[in-house]
C-alpha cells in the first residue's frame, strides 16, 4: 500500500531534498509580496569551508542557520528580541530598537554562537565547524534527552559568535513564510534534519538579486531553484 496522498510529494520537492541530502546548495525564492529575496540554502550538517565560501562569494548575504521550533524549545534558546526585552529596565534605549521587521510580525533571530574550538569563528572553516555542529545536534536530538541536548549544545559552543541562528515559527508554513519556515518545512517534508543553513542572494547593485537572475545562476550550476509557493503548497498537502 502506498503512502496516503497527503503525504505524496512533488517530484521538485524530493529532487529538492535529495539534492540537500549529497551537499548540494539549492535556490529558494520567498514571495515579491515579502522580502522578494532569493536564498542559498544547504543542509547544515553538511556545511564545508567550500559551502561557506561560496555563499559569502556568490550569494554575498548574511549566512544564518536555521532550526525548528522543537530543537530551539529542547535547547531552551531565547530569541534575540526577547533578551532586548528583558533587558529594557536596565538599558533603557532598547525598547525602542526592539522592533518587528517590516515585512512580518516577528523577526526569527535568535542567539549568535561559536565552536569552542575556534579562534575568531569567522573563517571559512571556522563558520563551518560551528554550522556543521549545529546540524549534528539537529540530526540526532531525536535519539537524546532535552537535558542531554543542552548538555551537548552548552560544551560544543560560546555566544556571541559568527554564526546567528534563526528559529521557525511552531506552525511553520501556516504561521510564516520565511526563509527559516521554508527550509526546515521542506526538511520535515523530505525526513532530512532540522537546521538548514540559508544565505540572501545579493546583484550586482547591492539589493536583492532578482529572481530572473538568481533562476539563471541556479541553472548555470545545475541546482535546484524553488519558488516559495512551490514548498507551501507542498507542505499543505503533506501536513493536511
Amino acid at each position: 500500500m502506498g503512502p496516503p496522498q497527503s503525504r505524496t510529494l512533488s517530484k521538485e520537492i524530493v529532487d529538492a531534498g535529495e539534492a540537500l541530502a549529497r551537499g548540494e546548495p539549492i535556490l529558494v525564492y520567498d514571495a515579491p509580496e515579502r522580502e522578494g529575496e532569493t536564498d542559498l540554502i544547504f543542509l547544515s550538517e553538511r556545511a564545508t569551508p567550500e559551502l561557506i565560501h561560496l555563499a559569502r562569494r556568490d550569494a554575498g548575504g548574511l549566512i544564518c542557520t536555521a532550526i525548528s521550533e522543537e530543537l530551539r524549545l529542547r535547547l531552551d534558546l531565547p530569541f534575540f528580541s526577547d533578551l532586548l526585552a528583558n533587558a529594557q529596565s536596565r538599558y533603557p534605549l532598547l525598547a525602542s530598537l526592539a522592533e518587528a521587521p517590516r515585512y512580518d510580525r516577528r523577526s526569527a533571530f535568535g542567539i549568535t554562537v561559536n565552536h569552542r574550538a575556534n579562534y575568531t569563528g569567522v573563517s571559512d572553516n571556522e563558520r563551518a565547524l560551528t554550522i556543521r555542529t549545529i546540524g549534528e545536534i539537529a540530526a540526532n536530538a531525536r535519539d537524546r534527552s532535552a537535558e542531554e541536548l543542552r548538555d551537548e549544545f552548552r560544551e560544543a559552543f560560546v555566544s556571541p559568535g559568527h554564526v546567528p541562528l534563526l528559529y521557525a515559527s511552531p506552525g511553520l508554513l501556516r504561521e510564516r513564510k520565511g526563509h527559516t519556515e521554508l527550509a526546515v518545512s521542506l526538511l520535515r517534508m523530505t525526513a532530512l534534519s532540522e537546521s538548514a543553513t540559508v544565505c540572501e542572494m545579493l546583484g550586482d547593485s547591492g539589493g536583492a538579486r532578482s529572481p530572473i537572475a538568481a533562476r539563471r545562476y541556479a541553472d548555470d550550476h545545475g541546482w535546484i531553484f524553488l519558488e516559495g509557493n512551490t514548498i507551501t503548497e507542498a507542505w499543505q498537502q503533506w501536513s493536511a
